[in-house]
């Protein structure tokens, strides 16, 4: 028991917030990012005062429904939405997939007996060749099973964007859905959703066609730039606690879900979310969102500049130290924290970098596929098989300094020359 203390105090000594002393400078953001100290109070006093039945007609039962209420107006604001329009989910994979089910269900319910494109009877969705897993996995599962049709867009080597003359281009009759993540996380490129979703609604289609919604995955945007659902004009937009210092637990914004757009729940059970999505409220985790996202309504300004600051002292510094390297999508519109830099030099391969490095904690792309291979984000981008082994993913923090980045540039360095020895 003590044996399996020390490891996880040793963990958390590692991984916590960015640390000057020597010990750990965290530069993963964007894989995940620590509790706020005030998320963690709410989350703390929630479980303790708050522990009752939401569903319950309790007294207890009521408080607890009252402050997930207030929860649910934070996260709304947070991205400038109506409260009904926000559904409480274990994390952005279940809400992603959630949108999926709801548009093919909707598609079979309304148009399969009656197929549209000249007799097809499954929805088309459009999708780009740089989403996350949550999004590309069960898009390629649709695709297999002859569920969905599905079109893979192709980024710009240029910029790393979608072009929305692309989007428009692969509408067919029975497009249900166009889904492109809103921010990339291994290059912090933004997409252009507003220009995609004016030119699906100037669209004009005739009756008998299903609707084209318009899904984002905000994930990586949320925190660190302006997200507004309705400059954004979408229908449905996924929220990811644990990318803006809040808990794993997320949510699905939804448009009049139900009403305006469809929403499926993808489980069965009590009456929980409006049924969207039923089983007893995870209160803190819900509470610790809410928290996170009130934070992002009162600091994101100052968030942005911290993080655009750093960040580009940092892309700065890495130039200036080692001539040898590629910001990759430096002239792009991007993420403020992100910084994806390639590294020349057959030696400088991204997982032995990182291997070697003695105080930096990074990445060579995302978390939830890091595996000893070239990204296929990257590659997506157009960098060849050695460019894209030989890159790192360097995402700053709030409190990250740039004390922090000497000494992280520093890190790289030896390693480097340790590789090159």
């Amino acid at each position: 028991m003590w044996h399996l203390l020390m490891i996880v105090v040793k963990w958390v000594t590692r991984t916590g917030r960015s640390d000057t002393c020597g010990c750990s400078i965290y530069l993963d953001y964007n894989a995940t990012t620590p509790l706020e100290n005030e998320v963690l109070d709410e989350i703390q006093i929630t479980l303790k005062e708050a522990w009752a039945n939401p569903s319950s007609s309790s007294k207890e039962g009521q408080i607890a429904k009252a402050i997930i209420s207030s929860a649910r107006q934070n996260v709304s604001s947070m991205i400038g939405a109506s409260q009904d329009d926000i559904i409480f989910t274990s994390g952005g994979t279940e809400a992603n997939n959630m949108v999926f089910n709801s548009v093919i269900k909707e598609y079979v319910i309304k148009y399969h007996e009656n197929a549209v494109d000249g007799g097809c009877k499954i929805p088309h969705i459009i999708t780009s060749n740089v989403e996350h897993d949550s999004v590309k996995l069960p898009l390629q599962h649709l695709a297999n099973e002859n569920i969905a049709e599905v079109t893979v867009l192709p980024v710009s080597n240029v910029n790393g964007q979608v072009c929305a003359k692309d989007v428009l281009n692969s509408v067919k009759n029975n497009t249900v859905l166009v889904s492109i993540m809103m921010a990339n996380n291994e290059t912090g490129v933004i997409q252009p959703i507003e220009e995609i979703s004016e030119a699906i609604h100037l669209l004009k289609r005739p009756k008998h066609l299903p609707n084209i919604l318009i899904h984002t995955d905000a994930a990586q945007a949320i925190g660190k730039i302006e997200v507004c659902v309705q400059d954004l004009q979408v229908d449905y937009l996924t929220i990811v606690g644990h990318k803006f210092y809040g808990p794993r637990t997320g949510a699905l914004y939804c448009h009049s879900p139900g009403k305006d757009t469809p929403l499926y729940p993808l489980l069965l059970g009590g009456g929980q979310e409006r049924s969207f999505r039923p089983g007893t409220e995870n209160t803190a985790m819900i509470v610790g969102l809410g928290k996170a996202a009130e934070m992002v309504c009162r600091n994101l300004q100052d968030y942005k500049k911290h993080m655009a600051e750093i960040r580009d002292f940092l892309e700065a510094k890495l130039q200036e130290e080692l001539p040898n390297t590629i910001i990759n999508c430096q002239t792009s519109r991007r993420l403020p924290n992100t910084c994806s830099v390639t590294f020349l030099g057959n030696q400088c391969n991204g997982f032995k970098i990182l291997s070697l490095l003695k105080k930096v904690q990074a990445s060579t792309g995302a978390a939830c596929h890091a595996q000893n291979r070239p990204s296929s984000i990257l590659l997506a981008f157009g960098l060849s098989e050695q460019m894209a082994s030989n890159t790192l993913r360097l995402s700053i923090g709030r409190e990250t300094t740039k004390k922090d980045i000497v000494y992280a540039i520093e890190d790289i360095k030896q390693a480097i020359d340790t590789l090159g020895k």
